[in-house]
């Protein structure tokens, strides 16, 4: 995998991933946090044809490819708040959203196997790195993960915009799992059977609803904030 951006390189030297090769621009070079690795100089315009993208703020590294975890371990870990999400398909809000996820301190993130976006070189960057430092697992079916967490002592909530409960409302202390559903569609029906409860955010404005990052970000803050985690 080709990372591109000065975030998204700098974590993935900072991770556990192991880097290969460094490209780098001659200014971007000189940056401190460069130091060592001895990065390749090159134009522009030969970051951008080994990355395919223009966005590549004069670095590009090659990395071995993301690993993910195992759902079973998220729901052992600590801090004990998980997010889940129904078939996000859009690399830019996936990123997003692992970005907020690890800034929140969750213990992780699940994504299906299908129908889903995965961790590739412009999730990497629209999550500014944070996908290096976050535990990010693929299971085969999510209801029956969600089952799984349910068996083992966790709650779980499902975002819809519709439910008459607010996510105000919500005891979120304890061991908890939230869920998200995809951009447009929302959660499967089944998901949405497997939660404990449904919750929806207030809108207060002319918009009909809210970013499923943006809806990420309010959920997350609230369950972690209320002991989630420390």
């Amino acid at each position: 995998m080709i990372l591109y951006g000065r975030n998204p390189v700098r974590e993935a030297i900072r991770g556990p991933r192991a880097v290969g090769t460094v490209w780098a621009t001659k200014n971007a070079a000189r940056e401190p946090w460069l130091a060592g690795l001895r990065p390749r100089v090159v134009a522009a315009e030969e970051l951008a044809r080994l990355c395919a993208s223009d966005a590549h703020q004069g670095v590009c590294a090659e990395v071995e490819a993301y690993r993910y975890h195992d759902g079973g371990e998220l729901l052992r870990a600590q801090p004990p708040v998980v997010l889940a999400l129904d078939q996000v398909q859009d690399p830019q809000n996936l990123g997003a959203i692992c970005r907020t996820a690890e800034c929140a301190g969750v213990a992780g993130v699940v994504i299906p196997e299908r129908r889903s976006a995965e961790v590739t070189a412009a999730v990497c960057k629209a999550s500014a790195g944070a996908v290096e430092h976050l535990r990010l697992a693929r299971v085969r079916n999510l209801a029956d993960f969600l089952a799984e967490a349910k068996a083992g002592g966790m709650w779980v909530y499902g975002a819809d915009a519709s439910a008459p409960t607010s996510y105000e409302e919500v005891d979120f202390s304890g061991r908890l799992v939230l869920v998200l559903g995809s951009e447009g569609r929302g959660l499967r029906p089944r998901v949405a059977a497997a939660c404990d409860a449904l919750v929806g955010i207030p809108l207060r404005g002319r918009i009909e609803s809210l970013s499923v990052s943006a809806a990420a970000a309010v959920l997350l803050y609230a369950a972690t904030g209320a002991g989630g985690v420390a």
